[in-house]
């Protein structure tokens, strides 16, 4: 690499935590991996006082940390996970809750469903890193990341209407997409909580994986699936990503057209001729996502 580049790469970086610490300042914060991780951004929860509650200042730097990594285009995979130990996510600030009025209630439901929301329509796969309980709000953020990693002990479940309550920040609608209706429907009118493994046979998670010592087990493992996306044209990744997520919101004729827009916008790019130069040259294509 020449002095100009290493001088560009140096200022990308800086540039980037920069970023980082203006996303998030405590509960909710940006981190970028260098070495052989760089290109993967972590958005770390860390609220321990609270079990990562979705409190209102924490909700606030969640917001933030998306927004920063919206248009960051040197991020290819984005890794959520929780900094506190034994829990991912807790779900609803219950403490905060009571302290509200029905409409103030109502309004910061809404604002938790758009934040799911941003979170699913973030132009780069992500993968929740699930080491430990994700319940309610919790299951509901890791149903809006594309991928799922958990523990194979971890427990999971939308257990809302044990609290009188149904999921309100959009798992009432994705989990169905993912498990099948019928399943779906049992487990949210029940509120039952099971572990990673069964989560895993039932295709709620990807993959589940048995807990280490330092119980970081399912974050180890979603790092390795995020180096399985990196050497990937980023281009395409997105466009894929946008076709899956956008076809499957309508009928089979519409999404083969959506399909069709976003193919359209990966063949002028240099990574797509990468790619077929490196295919006929017998070697690795190095993609720069333009």
């Amino acid at each position: 690499m020449g002095s100009l580049a290493r001088q560009l790469a140096v200022a990308r970086r800086v540039v980037r935590r920069g970023l980082s610490s203006a996303a998030g300042h405590g509960e909710v914060r940006v981190t970028h991996l260098e070495g052989p991780n760089e290109g993967i951004a972590e958005i770390v929860m860390s609220r321990p006082h609270a079990r990562n509650s979705l409190g209102k200042l924490f909700v606030n730097e969640f917001f933030k940390s998306v927004e920063s990594l919206r248009h960051d285009s040197g991020v290819r995979v984005v890794v959520v996970r929780s900094a506190v130990p034994g829990v991912f996510c807790a779900g609803a600030d219950l403490k905060e809750r009571a302290k509200m009025s029905n409409s103030e209630v109502a309004l910061f439901v809404q604002k938790l469903r758009k934040l799911m929301n941003e979170i699913a329509a973030l132009p780069m796969p992500t993968i929740a890193a699930v080491d430990v309980h994700a319940l309610g709000g919790g299951l509901e953020l890791a149903l809006a990341c594309d991928l799922r990693i958990t523990a194979s002990s971890a427990k999971l479940g939308l257990i809302e209407t044990t609290r009188g309550l149904l999921p309100g920040a959009g798992g009432s609608q994705r989990l169905p997409r993912l498990i099948g209706v019928g399943l779906a429907k049992e487990l949210i009118f029940t509120g039952r909580q099971i572990e990673g493994a069964q989560a895993y046979d039932i295709g709620l998670v990807n993959d589940a994986v048995p807990q280490n010592e330092s119980k970081d087990a399912a974050h180890k493992r979603a790092l390795e699936l995020a180096q399985e996306i990196l050497p990937q044209a980023p281009i395409a990744v997105r466009m894929a990503k946008l076709a899956m997520n956008k076809g499957m919101e309508v009928d089979i004729a519409s999404g083969m057209a959506i399909e069709g827009m976003c193919y359209g916008q990966v063949i002028p790019t240099k990574d797509r001729l990468e790619g077929m130069a490196a295919f006929q040259e017998k070697r690795s294509p190095h993609y720069k996502g333009e």
